[in-house]
């Protein structure tokens, strides 16, 4: 199964749809927040995908939880955007979440820097910001094999 993680679009539907076409295949779409409207114009747009959602701090009014689990292909995912857990000073209260819930896999936003890694059992992973000219996104593989994770400029 291969699925798009996106976050920080700040009202760059543009972006959004290219980053969704270029990746046909995707079955899947996680949105770590900020631009939660973004992605109801996606969900119009792309209905062969299913989306999952959380609020982030800039989208104001929402009823998106902040953070959201979703199992693929057996493993578990913990989406947040990352504000409630400090992540633009430490990874380590959101890591502590995602250990804490029994995760396989951590996937977060809020600070526009996209980063991934694995740290004994645990697969983190944050898209950077899918706004503007240096915007990025993550792919995450999910095989019978394994996971494996990308981070891939739109450019």
């Amino acid at each position: 199964m291969r699925i798009i993680v996106l976050s920080d679009s700040h009202g760059d539907v543009s972006n959004v749809n290219r980053i969704l076409l270029s990746q046909s295949k995707a079955e899947v779409v996680l949105f770590c927040g900020d631009g939660e409207d973004d992605i109801e114009a996606a969900k119009l747009n792309f209905p062969e995908k299913m989306f999952v959602s959380v609020r982030g701090n800039c989208d104001w009014g929402k009823k998106t939880p902040i953070t959201e689990f979703f199992t693929a292909e057996g493993k578990k995912i913990m989406i947040t955007h990352g504000h409630k857990y400090n992540v633009k000073f430490d990874y380590s209260e959101v890591i502590q979440a995602a250990r804490d819930n029994g995760c396989d896999i951590l996937v977060f936003g809020h600070t526009h820097s996209a980063f991934t890694d694995y740290d004994d059992g645990l697969y983190i992973m944050n898209p950077g910001s899918a706004h503007g000219y240096f915007s990025s996104y993550g792919i995450i593989d999910i095989t019978s094999r394994g996971v494996v994770t990308n981070i891939f400029n739109l450019r």
